[in-house]
C-alpha cells in the first residue's frame, strides 16, 4: 500500500486522523456536560456542533489556498497549531464560565481541523498507488474510528463523573450552585491542555520530517478558480452526499448520550460506555469495509451500507428500550466507510482541480452544523428524541443514491458548457 519511503510519512498522516477523531468524539461528552451546566435545551446544546462545523464551511476555501500556495506540509503544521490554540483556550473558557467562550474555543479547534482534513485526506489518498487510494484512505480513517472508541470512555470518566447531578444542584444555594458549576467547568481544563501539548509536539515532528511530494501526471494543470472544479459532476454529487452524511454522523454520535439516556433509560456514564462501543463498531466496520473493497466495488458497498443504515434508523425511531441502542450501534458500523469513500470517489480523476475539489467536499461538512439543529428541533417539537432520527434516515437515502449512481465520473467539457449557454 505504501512503499518504504512513504511508510513513515503515512504513519504521521494517519496520526492526524486519530487526533481529530479524538477531538470530535469529545463533543458528545461536552454536550450533556454543558447542557447541565448552562441549563440548555436540546437545540441550544447542538450549538456545540454548529460552532464546530460552521468552521469547516468558512475555513475550507482558505485551507485549499494554503495547500496550493504553500504545500501540504505547511498546511498540516498550521492546522496542528491552530488546533492546539483552540485546545488551550478551554482553560480561560472554563475560568469565565460562559457558554459563548466554549463555543469560540470549539470554533477555533475546528478551524485547525478543517486545515488538517483538507490536507490529510487527499494526501493520504495520493500517497501511493492510485488504484488503492480508496482503501488507503479508509485505512487511515480507521484510526479515526479508534479515537471514536476511546474518546467517549476516557472523556466520560474525566469530565462527566466529576460533575453534580441535577438533584444535587437543585438543593444548593445560589452561591453554592455557582461554586459547584465552576468546579464542574474546570474538569475540561486538563484533558484539553494535554491534547494541545500533544498537538504542538506533533507539529514539531512534522516540521523536521521530509514529506514526499504527491504524485501527479504532467497533464494535471492546476485550476485557476474553484468554480472550474464544478465541471466534474461526480464531485458536485459528492459534495451533496458528504453534506448529508456528516449531518447524519453528527446526529448519531453527538446526540447519542442524550438519546440513550432517554430511549434506553440508562445513566450518562453508561451511555458514554455504549458510545465507546459505537466507536468500536465504527472501527470494526471500517476495517471490514476496507477488506471488502478488495473484492467489491467501493461505490456499491457504500450504497448497501447506506440502505442498511436507513433500515436501522426506522428501528431507532420506532423501537423501545435497549433495542434502540443496539440499532444505533449498527448504524455506526454501517456508516463507518462513508466519509472516506465519498471523499475518495469525489476527488477521483479531478487532476488539477484536486485541491479545490477537496476544499469543496470539506466545506460540505457544514451539514454537521445544520442537520443536528433539525434533529433537535424535531425532538423538542415532538417531545421525543427518537423522532429526531428521521433526519439521519433521509441523509442515508441521499448517500445510497450517490453510491448507486451519483459517483459516476462525468465531466462537463468546455464545448458542452458553451453549447448549453447558447
Amino acid at each position: 500500500m505504501a512503499k518504504n519511503h512513504t511508510l513513515f510519512p503515512f504513519i504521521l498522516i494517519t496520526s492526524l486522523f486519530f487526533l481529530w477523531g479524538f477531538a470530535h468524539n469529545l463533543d458528545p461528552i461536552l454536550i450533556p456536560h454543558l447542557q447541565k451546566s448552562f441549563t440548555l435545551t436540546t437545540v441550544q446544546a447542538t450549538l456545540v456542533d454548529s460552532a464546530v462545523f460552521i468552521a469547516y464551511f468558512l475555513m475550507a476555501l482558505p485551507a485549499g489556498f494554503i495547500m496550493k500556495k504553500y504545500g501540504y506540509k505547511t498546511g498540516i503544521i498550521a492546522g496542528l497549531l491552530v488546533f492546539a490554540l483552540g485546545s488551550f483556550l478551554f482553560i480561560p473558557a472554563a475560568n469565565t464560565q460562559q457558554y459563548i467562550f466554549f463555543l469560540i474555543a470549539l470554533f477555533i479547534i475546528a478551524c485547525g481541523l478543517t486545515i488538517l482534513e483538507t490536507a490529510a485526506n487527499p494526501y493520504a489518498s495520493s500517497l501511493g498507488d492510485p488504484a488503492s487510494s480508496t482503501q488507503r484512505l479508509n485505512l487511515a480513517q480507521s484510526f479515526n474510528g479508534l479515537a471514536a472508541t476511546l474518546a467517549p470512555v476516557i472523556g466520560a470518566r474525566v469530565i462527566l463523573t466529576k460533575g453534580y447531578t441535577a438533584a444535587q444542584l437543585s438543593t444548593m444555594t445560589a452561591e453554592g450552585r455557582q461554586l459547584a458549576l465552576a468546579a464542574e467547568a474546570a474538569t475540561v481544563k486538563m484533558p484539553y491542555f494535554i491534547l494541545g501539548s500533544i498537538l504542538v509536539l506533533i507539529a514539531v515532528i512534522f516540521a523536521f520530517t521530509r514529506l514526499p511530494a504527491i504524485q501527479t501526471n504532467e497533464d494535471h494543470v492546476a485550476s485557476k478558480h474553484i468554480f472550474h472544479a464544478f465541471k466534474h459532476r461526480h464531485l458536485a454529487w459528492s459534495v451533496v452526499a458528504q453534506f448529508f452524511y456528516v449531518g447524519a454522523q453528527v446526529c448519531v454520535f453527538s446526540l447519542f448520550i442524550l438519546y440513550a439516556t432517554k430511549a434506553g433509560g440508562i445513566t450518562e456514564v453508561k451511555a458514554a460506555d455504549y458510545l465507546g462501543l459505537c466507536g468500536l463498531a465504527f472501527l470494526i466496520g471500517r476495517f471490514i469495509g476496507t477488506y471488502l473493497m478488495q473484492h467489491f466495488s467501493s461505490a456499491r458497498l457504500l450504497a448497501v451500507y447506506a440502505v442498511m443504515s436507513t433500515l436501522l434508523c426506522v428501528i431507532a425511531i420506532m423501537g423501545t428500550g435497549m433495542i434502540t441502542i443496539y440499532a444505533v450501534m449498527g448504524i455506526c458500523f454501517f456508516m463507518s466507510i462513508m466519509f472516506p469513500t465519498i471523499f475518495a470517489l469525489g476527488i477521483k480523476e479531478l487532476r488539477g482541480d484536486t485541491e479545490f475539489g477537496s476544499s469543496l467536499i470539506i466545506m460540505s461538512i457544514v451539514g454537521g452544523a445544520i442537520l443536528p439543529l433539525a434533529f433537535g428541533y424535531i425532538s423538542d417539537l415532538r417531545g421525543s428524541i427518537q423522532h429526531g432520527y428521521v433526519v439521519p434516515l433521509v441523509c442515508f437515502l441521499v448517500v445510497a443514491y450517490f453510491g448507486y449512481k451519483g459517483h459516476r465520473v462525468k465531466v462537463k467539457t468546455e464545448k458542452l458548457m458553451v453549447s448549453a449557454i447558447l
